[in-house]
């Protein structure tokens, strides 16, 4: 009974995410990636990131960008790093246009476990797009008043450091 329902709710959502190892032998398995000691296609490279294909493509050519240098949390990050993965996200968004593979791309970083994080390792998913792709972020949209985004801009204002 549990497995007609998965392959029932399969087919209508499409598949869902299998989580993968987040470690080797104790070991951030990005860090391995990284240093040239964990499998991985890599698509581009720079003195501050890495790029290379996810193991589970939302859409052909889904590529993650992370730091060489480790940090669990995007708040963990230097300026540095975060402009590193930034730049290198750019220039495959471009590949991916230049190869066919993309007509837009959404780029997704999730950040802790309630975002999806599954990998303690920063990294940001540079997703191409096409028409008819399937992919779709679902949400309980809301549309609140000026006062209440004033307020919530307040708070975070506050907090910001």
């Amino acid at each position: 009974m549990l497995r007609r329902l998965r392959r029932a709710v399969g087919r209508r959502l499409g598949r869902v995410r299998e989580h993968l190892p987040a470690e080797v032998d104790g070991e951030c398995v990005f860090c391995r990636i990284v240093d040239g000691r964990g499998e991985a296609s890599v698509v581009a490279v720079s003195d501050g990131a890495v790029a290379f294909l996810d193991l589970q493509p939302v859409t052909p050519g889904h590529v993650l960008v992370v730091p060489r240098a480790h940090a669990a949390h995007l708040a963990d990050t230097t300026d540095a790093d975060g402009a590193a993965v930034w730049a290198l996200a750019r220039r495959v968004a471009a590949g991916l246009r230049a190869a066919g593979l993309a007509d837009g791309v959404n780029l997704l970083l999730a950040d802790g476990a309630v975002a999806w994080q599954t990998v303690w390792h920063v990294h940001l998913h540079v997703i191409p797009r096409r028409r008819g792709d399937g992919l779709r972020l679902l949400g309980a949209w809301t549309r609140p008043g000026r006062a209440s985004l004033d307020a919530t801009a307040d708070r975070i204002r506050a907090a910001v450091p």
